[in-house]
């Protein structure tokens, strides 16, 4: 199946999911080596999945786990420039659940590597860090809306400067 994105010009749009992990006071997060901030493991939606069909399929496909998708947390519109092309980016995220085990510790290595040919690495990072200013996590809002996290979905309006 297609991923839900398209360029046009200097335009685009993405459709992403990403997916909360916490564990022991960590959260799951993941980068690559050409970029310097984190984000909550997920990826673009195909055409004809859900976004939590495309959830699941994303974190087998990267770190071969399974997960239970729960409750919506945030849903983020998001506006930056990747390149020379200005994106628009719709992101839903959720809560998960493990149902199999992954590494829990250390940097670990995407199974696949991005169509741009970068590789995705994860780590587990402490959440009382993601306050510090010397990690960048996207969304900014992140340590706020985990902070947040019984208040039903939060909704995180990001344009890019």
């Amino acid at each position: 199946m297609a991923d839900i994105t398209y360029t046009r010009d200097d335009m685009g749009f993405s459709y992403r999911v990403a997916g909360i992990v916490l564990r022991d006071g960590r959260v799951l997060l993941q980068n690559t080596g050409n970029e310097p901030g984190y984000a909550f493991p997920g990826g673009q939606v195909a055409f004809g999945e859900t976004s939590a069909e495309s959830l699941a399929r994303e974190f087998r496909e990267e770190l071969g786990a399974r997960i239970e998708v729960g409750e919506l947390k945030w849903v983020e519109e998001n506006f930056f420039r990747w390149n020379k092309t200005l994106f628009q980016q719709i992101s839903l995220t959720y809560a998960v659940e493990l149902t199999n085990e992954i590494p829990m510790e250390g940097r670990f290595r995407s199974r696949e590597i991005r169509a741009d040919g970068d590789q995705v690495w994860f780590t587990w990072m402490p959440v009382k860090r993601l306050r510090d200013s010397d990690i960048t996590v996207y969304p900014h809002a992140a340590a706020d809306l985990l902070a947040r996290w019984n208040e039903g979905v939060q909704h995180i309006v990001r344009r890019e400067q």
